[in-house]
């Protein structure tokens, strides 16, 4: 199983963001990267030195997003939906798309659920709960 750290991830983002610049094809990943990447040009500078990215810190007390950590969850989210696991979490994600009318700002609320799952994963130390994950994203797509 492939398990990159933040080091790997943020030097695939500046690469996808190389490759989107220069116009050279992608893998499928990379592609679906890319689009993510394209969506948030505030994060453009950052992706332009890999070298940079893999130094800089992003504390939460100093009020930076992590543009590394925000791509990444675009990116599980676009993947779960594609293979509906957990079950149940592309219907939910299409409902809140269609809801707010737009996939990026559903996948921004997605994005909550998921930080709320895995953050209550870490303080209990029990495995995620992806019902719980599944059922907030559902309450949010219909209210």
């Amino acid at each position: 199983m492939f398990t990159p750290n933040s080091h790997d991830v943020r030097r695939f983002f500046c690469e996808v963001q190389r490759k989107r610049l220069a116009g050279e094809p992608f893998t499928p990943i990379e592609a679906l990267a890319a689009d993510w990447v394209a969506e948030h040009p505030e994060y453009h500078d950052e992706l332009a030195d890999a070298e940079a990215a893999v130094a800089r810190r992003y504390d939460v007390e100093q009020g930076r997003t992590n543009p590394f950590l925000h791509l990444s969850m675009h990116l599980s989210i676009t993947e779960q939906v594609s293979i509906d696991q957990p079950h149940g979490i592309r219907q939910a994600v299409e409902l809140l798309a269609a809801r707010r009318g737009s996939l990026h700002e559903a996948h921004h609320e997605v994005m909550e659920c998921l930080g709320e799952m895995v953050w209550t994963s870490q303080r209990t130390g029990l495995p995620p709960d992806g019902h719980a994950y599944l059922d907030a994203v559902r309450r949010r797509a219909t209210r």
